[in-house]
């Protein structure tokens, strides 16, 4: 289920609530039905809350990443979430996320041969077992896109919202963690056109921290940047209600939901 509707299609005239919960409970059953799912849920409990009053950092793949200085990190012990194709970066500098959040089925098929070799901990969706193997260090996440659902507690189900920025704002929660600042997020891309619809790209990506993240007739999904904005309210005003606070840290970019903090500040708060 998307929020944003690809307009090549022409929509159903009728909204059939029964066809779109049969659905839903049949992704799950046969989810629930492959070993995977059991081992992937076990490992979801054991992240539940284990990180409780700390701190988090989400580094989206936005163009501005590039102006993140990363020596900051090294003065400070503070867990982070990489997102998609974050290992781009690894080439250039020493950094490396705590863990990496993917949920597109492009991006991962793409990113698979990194994803197969990596030891970091990583959050996949459930739906790409056919390209990443099962491993320790692997968790699958079942998606039940239900628009506006947040999953404080992860070990059944996620919602994609739009973005694997919300995803990983849902693993944030379900960790634990008091506070958590995105950084990188532009939500802006020069590419336009409908929500979700898939393109090729051309010789060079603008829209992300490393020209090559799509580029030379890859193949990716446009951005839902409405869809985007009313997940990232969901998760702004469910972090509240518990006591809890989404900072954005990001240089720029047009993302105003969330209130906004240096990231040097942030880290020395």
């Amino acid at each position: 289920m998307k929020i944003g509707q690809d307009l090549d299609k022409e929509p159903r005239a009728t909204i059939n609530s029964y066809l779109a919960s049969a659905g839903l409970l049949l992704r799950r059953l046969r989810w629930d039905l492959q070993p995977s799912s059991f081992v992937s849920r076990r490992r979801m409990r054991s992240w539940r809350n284990r990180f409780q009053g700390h701190r988090a950092l989400i580094f989206c793949n936005g163009p501005s990443l590039n102006r993140v200085d990363f020596n900051l990190l090294q003065q400070h012990k503070i867990f982070t979430f990489g997102l998609n194709k974050i290992n781009l970066l690894f080439s250039k500098i020493p950094f490396r996320p705590s863990a990496i959040v993917a949920v597109n089925p492009l991006v991962i098929e793409q990113n698979a041969g990194f994803f197969n070799e990596t030891a970091l901990p990583l959050f996949l969706d459930s739906q790409v077992r056919k390209w990443v193997h099962p491993r320790s260090n692997v968790c699958f996440l079942h998606s039940a896109n239900i628009s506006g659902k947040f999953a404080r507690d992860c070990s059944i189900s996620i919602n994609q919202g739009a973005t694997a920025t919300y995803v990983a704002m849902q693993l944030a929660f379900h960790m634990g963690f008091t506070k958590v600042a995105i950084v990188g997020c532009d939500h802006s891309f020069a590419t336009k056109g409908p929500a979700n619809k898939t393109v090729v790209a051309g010789r060079h990506d603008g829209n992300h921290f490393d020209s090559k993240y799509f580029a030379n007739g890859m193949k990716w999904q446009l951005p839902d940047l409405r869809g985007s904005e009313l997940h990232y309210e969901v998760a702004r005003n469910t972090y509240e209600r518990y006591g809890r606070k989404i900072i954005n840290c990001t240089d720029g970019g047009k993302l105003e939901i969330f209130e906004r903090k240096p990231l040097k500040a942030f880290l020395n708060s």
